[in-house]
């Protein structure tokens, strides 16, 4: 059973940047494609960026393209999301999530999610 566990989140000034480490223990996460995603208070959840399974091709919500990178690492089975120039916008509980389909998309289906991890932007 694949357990995720997002670590990396805190407190950062506009502008800011921070590594979110999503950690994946009970199975390899290159058999998985995974995504980051993230809820506000009040909103829904939304994808943010995700990984391919079959080639590592990247997919990025269009309010966090060009800032925010979505890498893996298959040693260390983690995956990563470099989040530069932070806005307040960005505050957020961000997850990681798993699915097993070949190919990623923002509105994937994931079968396994992490608990989360607290991001806030603001001076």
């Amino acid at each position: 059973q694949l357990q995720l566990v997002e670590s990396g989140g805190g407190l950062v000034q506009p502008g800011g940047s921070l590594r979110l480490s999503c950690a994946a223990s009970g199975s390899t996460l290159n058999y998985y494609s995974i995504g980051w995603f993230r809820q506000a208070p009040g909103k829904a959840r939304e994808g943010v960026s995700c990984i391919s399974r079959i080639d590592d091709t990247t997919f990025s919500a269009d309010s966090v393209k060009d800032r925010f990178t979505i890498s893996r690492d298959n040693a260390k089975n983690t995956v990563y999301l470099q989040m530069n120039s932070l806005k307040p916008e960005d505050t957020a509980v961000y997850y990681c999530a798993a699915t097993m389909a070949y190919r990623c998309a923002l509105r994937m289906n994931a079968q396994y999610w992490g608990q989360g991890t607290q991001v806030t932007v603001s001076s």
